[in-house]
């Protein structure tokens, strides 16, 4: 049997080892440091600044060194509260203002500035109403470009002390009074309707032009149309009198045809309702004599404006 002195002996070596054991494992805790990617530490050695730890494995020395809390290496967008400015013309309009900005130095961060979120605000308010007070409203509202690069050069250079880089500043918003908002307002409305009674005019003078130039080449093309037109007309009936005046010579017609084309044109010669008068010319006279001629055989034939010689009469 194990006598209590035996006992009590093994039972403080076991808790010893217990002891010794969990020392071991609070060391090992305390020495090793695992850094996520894109954050750094700084390590502090009794009470001063030691190092700045990378992300991956580190070693520390334990119960002497302490780490800080971890600081973000990564980009940041902070969109402060829109803020009172005002400009040169004493008006006061709200500015809403974002920046893009980045830790480069840990232990700047951490030494030189106790917040450096607060320090980028209130310098960011300072430098925009300085920059801002020197414009009137119309500047201040088409300027927002020259306002955001110089915004980010005071801003850059005022915190690279910090261990900060400031990247972008943005000014997503500026709302002047409710009162010159109604004036702005008014005065796009009225120079939007003087530009579309511009562009109205504009589209009708030019339709009238367009319409006026249409009726002049209409009646141009027209009138050569017609001259054209009638250039062939005449040609086409000189070319048909040319035609019917040929034949007529060439086939040598008698009296009796004549007269007979005679009475054919007389039915054309009383159509019109117009005509009152009919001119027979004297040829028609000669025309009819040869007709009776023809029908009548032997009776004489009467001179040209004188009476027909009765059969049985002395020549």
């Amino acid at each position: 049997m194990i006598s209590p002195a035996e006992f009590l002996g093994q039972t403080f070596v076991i808790a010893l080892l217990v002891v010794l054991a969990i020392f071991v494992v609070v060391v090992l805790l305390r020495s090793i440091r695992i850094i996520p990617q894109a954050y750094a530490g700084v390590v502090e050695r009794l009470g001063r600044y030691q190092k700045t730890l990378q992300p991956g494995l580190n070693l520390l020395v334990p119960f002497i060194d302490r780490l800080r809390p971890l600081v973000d290496m990564r980009e940041q967008v902070v969109s402060f509260p829109p803020q009172p400015v005002i400009t040169e013309d004493n008006l006061v309009v709200s500015i809403d203002t974002v920046i893009y900005f980045q830790v480069t130095d840990a232990r700047a961060a951490t030494y030189e500035i106790a917040n450096y979120l607060a320090g980028v605000e209130q310098l960011t308010v300072t430098t925009l109403r300085n920059v801002v007070g020197g414009l009137n409203l119309e500047e201040a509202l088409t300027s927002r470009d020259n306002i955001n690069g110089q915004l980010r050069v005071v801003l850059d250079e005022a915190t690279g002390k910090w261990g900060l880089r400031v990247n972008r500043v943005e000014l997503k918003a500026i709302d002047p009074p409710a009162s010159i908002q109604d004036s702005m307002e008014k005065q796009m409305r009225a120079e939007r309707d003087r530009r579309a009674v511009i562009l109205t005019a504009e589209g009708t003078k030019q339709s009238q032009i367009l319409e006026a130039e249409g009726a002049r080449q209409s009646a141009i093309l027209k009138a050569e149309g017609d001259a054209k037109a009638q250039v062939l007309r005449a040609e086409a009936e000189a070319e048909a009198i040319r035609i019917v005046f040929g034949a007529i010579h060439a086939g040598d017609p008698d009296a009796p045809l004549l007269a007979y084309q005679y009475l054919q044109t007389l039915p054309k010669l009383a159509a019109g309702e117009s005509n009152k008068m009919w001119i027979i010319p004297s040829e028609l006279t000669e025309a009819l004599a040869s007709i009776g001629k023809g029908f009548v055989p032997g009776a004489p034939v009467a001179a040209a404006g004188r009476d027909p010689v009765p059969p049985g009469a002395a020549s």
